[in-house]
């Protein structure tokens, strides 16, 4: 089994979804490289994408179709300004064409060229898509992907993600391996042994520098997400409420950037009451963002992308924990994290229902906060068995097929089970501990597989039949 970067887990996206906004787009430039490869971009007289199974079911909510006009136009979501989205979309749907790759242009009718099949699934994952080229000479390329959970894309042939993945020093594939290798190296902090794992992929100040940058994107989503009011996009007329959070814990205050507004909210009076009600405001302030097509950091997708933000943001203005070494190793502990529960279960939701989601982002905050508070790596894997044994079973039925209700609330309830079983693992003795880590993973892989599609983000069960909503 390869090794995975914790910065493939935690990383920069772009909203509303891992698995069916920057998974899709991925493979879309998967496919302009295969293109390239077979003759030219030149060449090219025709293009059709066709998405399958819960891609297709809630693909227009989760910005599936856009994601995919936007890559084989050439965009980039590390790079593209969020807010040129919507004007770049419409000059495709009303000249019925796209400039490929940025090289050329080809007609290209949406409906015709893009369609959502929602009466057929692939067999090998259900969120699959066929890309097909015609060129000049009327030869034919035609490749499938599968977008596995938090942007990685996967093919029949080649099921690993999309960037390099490599096999480190000391593999830590479950549980059992990270207590196997602290006791083997006599390492006290989990996050040393991560430290050692990465540098398969960059050195350790690489390491340090990308986590710090994790961090500032962090900062800058939360300030974003709290600077703007109104109704996110897709229809539902759901409110943003972390603006109002903010003003009525900070009142009228007028900030210059982020970092103002940060030093602010530590400095501020604060109580239990307030805690709480801030944790709330850093989650809804990210998840509203990323509702909006915002540039988010997925951890592990986007759908849960507010959980590591409010945990982190909360050690950092309210507890002790708050230099630069912790926020470095709270990020790689919650990636580490993330990477087991990918390895032997999955973090999508398309696969699991929620608990893959919100279950697993909840479980490597826990895991995070218990590190830089000072707890023995058992303690550490203990807190994120406890967090995602309380999450065990989540569906995912997003009304809509909307990345907002109830997904944006359940963000701010993740991040409160995190820090609640980071408490209770740092005051237990994990040798006493009855369920591993392991072990809650696989149930949670077994509880996957039985768990009935209709709740795997496809929109047909749950909240999203039980609300009289029209489709998004």
């Amino acid at each position: 089994m390869e090794s995975i970067s914790v910065f493939e887990i935690i990383k920069v996206g772009i909203g509303p979804s891992s698995s069916h906004t920057m998974g899709p787009w991925n493979a879309a430039e998967m496919f302009l490289e295969e293109i390239k490869k077979f003759q030219s971009l030149q060449n090219v007289k025709e293009i059709y994408v066709e998405f399958f199974g819960s891609l297709a079911k809630t693909g227009v909510g989760h910005g599936t179709d856009i994601a995919a006009m936007l890559a084989l136009s050439g965009e980039k979501f590390k790079e593209i300004d969020t807010n040129t989205i919507d004007d770049k979309i419409a000059l495709i749907k009303d000249f019925n064409q796209i400039n490929l790759g940025k090289e050329k242009k080809i007609p290209f009718v949406y409906g015709e060229n893009l369609v959502l099949n929602m009466e057929k699934s692939l067999d090998f994952h259900p969120n699959g898509m066929i890309f097909k080229v015609i060129f000049e000479n009327d030869e034919v390329l035609e490749r499938d992907y599968y977008s596995v959970g938090g942007g990685f894309v996967a093919t029949k042939e080649d099921n690993s993600i999309k960037e390099n993945c490599i096999r480190t020093l000391y593999p830590c594939h479950k549980g059992e391996d990270v207590i196997k290798y602290c006791e083997k190296l006599d390492i006290k902090r989990f996050s040393d042994l991560i430290y050692i794992n990465e540098e398969a992929w960059r050195t350790k100040e690489e390491t340090r520098a990308e986590a710090l940058y994790i961090w500032q994107q962090i900062k800058e989503c939360i300030y974003k997400g709290i600077s703007k009011e109104g109704i996110l996009p897709g229809g539902l007329n759901v409110s943003r409420r972390a603006a109002n959070f903010n003003k009525k814990l900070l009142g009228e205050m007028v900030f210059t950037d982020a970092e103002h507004w940060f030093e602010t909210v530590k400095n501020s009076k604060i109580d239990f009451t307030k805690v709480t009600r801030w944790i709330s405001c850093f989650a809804l302030a990210v998840n509203e963002e990323n509702a909006s097509f915002g540039r988010i950091i997925t951890a592990p997708t986007n759908g849960a992308s507010g959980v590591i933000p409010a945990v982190l943001m909360y050690a950092q203005a309210f507890t002790e924990f708050n230099s630069e070494e912790d926020i470095i190793r709270f990020i790689l502990v919650a990636g580490e994290i993330g990477t087991l529960f990918k390895k032997n279960a999955t973090i999508s939701a398309a696969m699991g229902g929620c608990q893959a989601e919100i279950g697993v982002s909840s479980a490597m905050a826990a895991a995070a906060l218990t590190e830089i508070s000072g707890g023995t790596p058992a303690q550490v894997l203990m807190a994120a068995e406890i967090a995602m044994e309380h999450h065990l079973g989540l569906t995912c039925d997003p009304i809509g097929g909307l990345v907002q209700i109830p997904c944006i609330e359940r963000n701010s309830m993740g991040a409160m089970k995190a820090i609640t079983a980071a408490q209770i693992a740092l005051e237990s003795n994990p040798s006493k501990a009855r369920v591993s880590l392991d072990q809650v993973i696989k149930s949670m892989w077994e509880t996957a597989l039985d768990m009935n599609n209709k709740y795997k983000e496809t929109s047909e069960g749950g909240l999203a039949v039980a609300v009289n909503v029209a489709e998004c």
